[in-house]
């Protein structure tokens, strides 16, 4: 008589092990795979919480550091149980833990390093996110190609499987695509923001030529964003990520095309009326010249005007940004928390 067993399908990571012990027939060995199972991907859901909700990077560490050790007993059991009608599924099931053991190890704890440093450069924060895909889909066909060798130890003895998704199952398939679509978003603005970041520095520095150069980059990423986000595909009907981002990308290309060129205009002003001041200090008081004293008297107007319109500027560009960087970054963490459960 056939027996009808439930297989629980997961997206990220699907542990399977044995009990030490010998197994009366398959079903009873797939029974107690079933129990370990479920630890490890509890484990995984707290692991990926953590990501989605969680803003210590250790807190994240010590979660993937509890999964690996859940995945280091649960082979470890694998190793000691004897296996059903064989070793051939016993080894299958503890080839895909191994992998899923390196992955957690090796590639996981890689991705941890690439976000201690993404925030740096545009190259940093792809390849911080990238390194994130990869690893999925890793886990993804590792899961696949496990599940092959599950239905075929099923099949061959008599063992009927009913497909359906475990809660745990449904989570993970949840979170993935929540956070393909996270990450898309904040990947296209990370590029404009970068940019910023760079004409800021260009600011300080006072380089009219970097505050010109990266003002033209900053309006083109901003303008090829919206650009993107009009085609943006939704989750689950929600555009709060792509309204916010949208405002901000309207920011940065206000920032570069109008208050830029006011901010370049001052600083212009500015190295005029040194070379001015340093000229007229150079030359003593009784050799200075009346066009010489009201250049210098005329240019000292102009500054005194032109510094008021330059610190308005900057102190709506800063109240602004931050606005809007601040409305950007709570938009992204309620995105998270409304779709990914908490439970």
């Amino acid at each position: 008589m056939k027996k009808n067993y439930t297989l629980l399908l997961l997206l990220l990571t699907l542990s399977l092990t044995t009990q030490s012990q010998n197994f009366e027939n398959a079903s009873q060995y797939l029974d107690f795979v079933s129990e370990e199972q479920e630890n490890i991907t509890k484990n995984m859901w707290k692991y990926t919480k953590a990501l989605a909700h969680s803003k210590s990077d250790r807190a994240i560490e010590s979660k993937r550091s509890t999964l690996v050790k859940s995945v280091e007993k649960a082979i470890a059991k694998i190793e000691k149980a004897e296996g059903f009608d064989g070793d051939e599924y016993k080894n299958q099931v503890l080839t895909y833990m191994r992998l899923n053991e390196s992955l957690l190890k090796q590639d996981y704890a890689k991705i941890i390093d690439l976000k201690e440093v993404a925030e740096q450069s545009y190259d940093y924060m792809e390849a911080y996110i990238l390194a994130q895909e990869l690893a999925d889909k890793k886990m993804e066909e590792a899961y696949e190609e496990f599940d092959t060798h599950f239905r075929v130890f099923a099949a061959n003895h008599n063992i009927n499987i009913i497909e359906s998704e475990s809660d745990l199952g449904n989570k993970m398939k949840i979170s993935s695509e929540v956070f393909k679509h996270y990450n898309a978003l904040h990947l296209l603005h990370f590029k404009a923001s970068i940019n910023e970041a760079y004409l800021m520095d260009a600011l300080e520095r006072n380089d009219m030529s970097a505050i010109q150069q990266n003002a033209n980059a900053l309006s083109e990423s901003a303008k090829e964003g919206l650009e993107i986000l009009k085609t943006q595909d939704l989750y689950k009907n929600d555009r709060s990520i792509i309204d916010a981002t949208q405002r901000a990308f309207e920011f940065y290309i206000k920032e570069a095309n109008e208050e830029m060129p006011k901010l370049i205009e001052f600083l212009a002003l500015n190295e005029a009326f040194e070379t001015i001041k340093e000229t007229l200090e150079k030359t003593p008081e009784k050799k200075r010249t009346k066009a010489q004293v009201d250049s210098y008297n005329k240019k000292v107007n102009e500054i005194n005007k032109a510094v008021k319109t330059y610190n308005k500027t900057n102190a709506d560009l800063n109240n602004n940004r931050q606005r809007i960087i601040t409305k950007l970054n709570i938009v992204n963490e309620n995105f998270l928390a409304k779709h990914i459960p908490n439970d």
